[in-house]
């Protein structure tokens, strides 16, 4: 049927479709966040606690084309109820992990990590346990993964639709994804409000009210969508038997499109996510930040979504007069250009971190408090920093090296040593300005989802709902693109790593100047053409 309806059916429906942008960026935020849980139960190992990360996003490839089916055979309210249901089973099962499954160990192995002690880097065995909770969690990883790919499947070409494509849609999808930047930025410091601060003993029934709270919001949209008239953009029962002549993949803009959607996911994880890494490593590999360098590292990781955030509001207003092309080639060339210079700076050039990211004073006053420390004695430390002072509120550690015995000295229900306390209230900690390049690009990346769509799309007519479901499967390139990129750390360093991004980057300003040209505007796209072709194959018959 058609997309034309009453002005207020219409604004309750783009209403709908906004929730629904932030829900998914709810469920996929949470995946990172409680997989620094199980990174530390796993004796450090990123990889493993990015797995459900990972899960998220391997399901956008089982699920992408059938969740463009599925909108061709029962519409896109169905299609989205069913989402919010299967969304809430992912979070249950989620939950099922924290209370069921830890006793049961799968697999156990024995590592080498590298501890700090005294200054110094020392190789300590440590034996890893992989539960049969761990192996739940992914699965409700994976089940949430279903979720969010079937709910994107129906926001893009839905606001696509009520805003009448071109510009316009553009700005309907600039406006979602503002909100999908909101919930992306306010998701970790909720996550980080309800879990407190990461120990080794953090366990993920410490978030069992924030996997609830999840739960309660599936359900609540759920009633609110089944009782919202969401208009379907062509007759669903009409098109359950159809054989199109053509297909998404017959159109060359849209072909490069997928390939494009497949490359920025992949710039945005990537980008924020080895940055992260980069950060939160106080070795000489890293970035070696004084302090609580986790910590730091979050909130400036935070800032490259706000700006995301503030890219797609401004994109909204600027979007009926910029157009999408001329958008993706600005964005995609200052990328280019930022990330480049992140390569090249200097870690010795830094910026100091504002209080209000990182307040020394207040993490020193939290850490010693923590150990017994009295309120004055605290005041007297901040004022005179001493080792000494620490003296009595610290304990003494063995730990068995490869190279025999250590003695390590830590404050009191901490794992840090008295000199860090004191290097990081007297030292103000800084990132290196490599780090201030790569938080910028969150404005270049902004526009990128919504704009590689709205070109890739256009033109496509009733191909539209198929080539959603083709963009969903894309996805994965969130989950496949940054774990290349850490390979590449692994081997060379973080900041060559970004050479990945800078090619990404490239092909984004490629099919921005070219790529997204519709070339094969010969295909017919609308039933009525599909008859104008019959009818003139009859004619040239005779």
């Amino acid at each position: 049927m058609s997309t034309q309806q009453n002005p207020k059916g219409k604004l309750v429906a783009i209403i709908a479709m906004m929730f629904m942008f932030a829900m998914i960026a709810f469920v996929t935020n949470l995946a990172a966040p409680i997989g620094t849980i199980w990174g530390y139960q796993f004796q450090g190992n990123s990889f493993l606690g990015m797995l459900g990360n990972m899960m998220n996003f391997l399901a956008y490839l089982f699920m992408g084309i059938p969740a463009g089916k599925l909108l061709l055979k029962i519409g896109y309210k169905k299609t989205t109820l069913w989402a919010l249901a299967i969304g809430a089973i992912g979070m249950a099962v989620q939950y099922a992990s924290s209370r069921w499954g830890g006793e049961v160990h799968v697999a156990e192995s024995t590592v080498t990590v590298m501890e700090k002690i005294n200054g110094a880097e020392y190789p300590v065995e440590r034996t890893m346990h992989i539960a049969l909770n761990f192996i739940i969690y992914l699965l409700g990883a994976f089940i949430a993964g279903f979720c969010v790919c079937m709910l994107n499947t129906v926001v893009n070409p839905m606001l696509n639709l009520l805003g009448g494509g071109g510009n316009k849609g553009m700005q309907l999808l600039q406006t979602g994804g503002t909100l999908n930047s909101l919930s992306a930025t306010l998701t970790p410091f909720l996550v980080g409000v309800l879990i407190g601060s990461l120990t080794p003993r953090t366990q993920l029934s410490d978030v069992d009210s924030l996997l609830w709270i999840a739960i309660g919001i599936f359900i609540a949209a759920f009633i609110i969508i089944y009782f919202v008239a969401i208009p379907e953009p062509q007759d669903v029962g009409k098109q359950k038997n159809v054989k199109f002549t053509h297909s998404p993949w017959n159109f060359r803009h849209t072909v490069l499109g997928v390939i494009g959607i497949f490359i920025y996911v992949g710039i945005e994880i990537g980008i924020p996510g080895t940055l992260m890494f980069y950060l939160s490593d106080q070795k000489s590999s890293g970035a070696g930040i004084l302090g609580d360098a986790s910590t730091i590292a979050g909130a400036v990781v935070a800032i490259y979504w706000l700006l995301m955030l503030v890219g797609r509001f401004v994109s909204t207003f600027i979007s009926g007069k910029v157009s999408t092309r001329n958008q993706l080639l600005a964005v995609s060339g200052v990328g280019v250009i930022l990330v480049v210079m992140a390569i090249f700076s200097s870690k010795e050039s830094q910026i100091g971190v504002p209080n209000i990211i990182y307040d020394p004073v207040e993490k020193t006053t939290s850490t010693l408090s923590a150990a017994g420390m009295p309120q004055n004695e605290i005041q007297n430390f901040i004022k005179n920093p001493s080792e000494d002072a620490l003296t009595p509120y610290t304990a003494t550690q063995t730990i068995q090296t490869k190279n025999g015995p250590v003695n390590k000295t830590v404050v009191l229900e901490s794992a840090k040593e008295p000199s860090e306390v004191v290097s990081a209230l007297v030292n103000a900690p800084g990132v290196p300005i490599a780090a201030v390049f790569l938080v910028l690009c969150g404005l270049c990346t902004s526009v990128m989802w919504g704009g590689i769509f709205n070109l890739a799309v256009e033109g496509l007519g009733k191909y539209t709902a198929q080539a959603s479901g083709i963009f969903m499967m894309m996805v994965v390139g969130g989950g496949v693109i940054p774990l290349c990129q850490q390979l590449i750390a692994d081997a060379v360093g973080y900041m060559t790593s970004y050479w990945l991004m800078v090619g990404c980057l490239g092909y984004i300003f490629f099919y921005g100047l070219w790529g997204c040209i519709n070339v094969n505007k010969d295909i017919p796209v609308e039933d009525t053409d599909d008859k104008k072709v019959l009818e003139e194959q009859i004619l040239n018959a005779e």
